[in-house]
């Protein structure tokens, strides 16, 4: 009940692109769902065939994939396709609490800092910049060149928070999932949203 109240009212968009490490966004999905919010998703069609080959979802059957991995929590999902640039979230009038992308490609994370709305995703993040809004990006990627750092730093300096996709193991994690769990709580604490995802340094066990 505690959870449910916390995002009660309260929209998130999530943006899931084709950069590996989709099980970031997906997790993110259903700790932001358990605890109330409405969470409008995006996925970009690479996003989707990462999905397809990462977690095995069916690609041709989106929406029912996605109400059998999301359906039935205490908030709300929205999917939106990444073509539907008329959608709510495109518009500055439309009010979220902000917009996270996990994982995020440099392609999209070029776009954003180019200001390239090309598409729902690209769109949805620049609504943000000109709102003022909280937009979160995991970048995940590696080796990284100078275009690639030039870009995020562009974006910092905007005062987007970059959360790359690099776990911690001074928590002691013994499986992937609470290696996922440190990641997605970071995200959270980056956005001010409780949570009990793994321990933090000094915490007793």
């Amino acid at each position: 009940m505690v959870n449910e109240l916390l995002g009660a009212g309260k929209h998130w968009v999530l943006g899931i692109t084709g950069a590996s490490g989709s099980i970031y966004g997906v997790r993110l999905a259903e700790e932001m769902l358990d605890q109330g919010f409405t969470v409008h998703l995006v996925i970009s069609n690479a996003g989707w065939r990462v999905l397809k080959e990462e977690l095995d979802l069916d690609a041709s059957s989106r929406e029912a994939e996605l109400e059998r991995l999301f359906g039935g929590r205490a908030g709300q999902f929205v999917y939106h396709p990444v073509g539907d640039i008329g959608a709510s979230i495109a518009s500055g009038s439309f009010r979220v609490e902000g917009m996270i992308v996990a994982p995020c490609s440099m392609g999209t994370l070029s776009s954003i800092a180019h200001g390239s709305s090309d598409n729902l995703m690209t769109r949805a993040a620049d609504v943000m910049l000109k709102e003022g809004h909280p937009l979160v990006i995991v970048p995940r990627e590696t080796p990284l060149h100078a275009i690639h750092l030039e870009n995020m730093l562009k974006l910092s300096r905007l005062g987007v928070k970059m959360i790359p996709a690099m776990p911690a193991f001074y928590h002691r994690p013994r499986t992937l999932e609470e290696i996922v769990d440190f990641l997605v709580g970071k995200i959270l604490d980056s956005v001010g949203i409780p949570h009990n995802l793994f321990k933090r340094w000094g915490e007793e066990s």
